[in-house]
């Protein structure tokens, strides 16, 4: 992001939430003349930037995320997807044979902007993706999205346990699909005993 990036971001998000550059600061418990234009730049015409606390604390302000705040700046639209939990999901009747979703009435959660992709929420449950994932932690998964080896996915066996792993290896032959936890071994399965793998794009901690 650019100087200029920066500042219309704040002003993006202040308009958002329906306010001014000046109101935001001043919910944020900063001095009110924080975010106003002459403050953006030096005298001499170098650009200044909003420290990092600021910016922490306007985003705490308002209850967003950076990744809320990046989606403003980049243009990108925030979405909602159906969160459904591991226990839900290993069971039948919850996908189609695809990976996605069926049926109505999921609790929605919010995310940044990803795109066009059709994408729905699982919460993860487990300590096998520790450091990066902890049980709590919500993440969005793309069904539809190209998986490759050293992605990050989803997986439901046809046996019906669903898994957030790493994809190690994929070929005829063989699924190997690796912990972040060295705690945990890897996973070996054979083509025909997994239903599905799905790329998580994005998750909330």
């Amino acid at each position: 992001m650019q100087h200029k990036d920066i500042w219309r971001g704040l002003d993006l998000l202040a308009a958002h939430h329906g306010l001014t550059a000046s109101a935001l600061a001043k919910r944020a418990g900063l001095d009110p003349t924080s975010f106003n234009p002459s403050k953006r730049e030096a005298a001499d015409g170098r650009p200044r930037w909003p420290s990092t606390e600021s910016l922490a604390r306007v985003l705490d302000a308002v209850g967003a995320g950076f990744d809320d705040f990046a989606a403003l700046v980049e243009g990108r639209r925030g979405g909602s997807a159906p969160l459904i939990g591991f226990a839900q999901a290993g069971q039948d009747g919850f996908f189609d044979d695809a990976g996605f979703p069926v049926g109505a009435g999921w609790e929605e959660v919010r995310f940044p902007g990803l795109g066009a992709e059709t994408v729905y929420a699982l919460e993860i449950s487990g300590d096998s993706m520790e450091p990066a994932y902890r049980a709590g932690d919500r993440i969005i998964v793309a069904p539809g999205a190209e998986v490759k080896p050293g992605d990050r996915v989803v997986a439901k066996t046809v046996a019906g346990e669903v898994m957030a792993k790493v994809l190690a290896r994929k070929n005829t032959r063989l699924i190997e699909l690796a912990s972040l936890n060295p705690a945990y071994p890897a996973r070996e399965f054979k083509p025909s005993e997994v239903a599905w793998l799905a790329r998580i794009l994005w998750a909330s901690q």
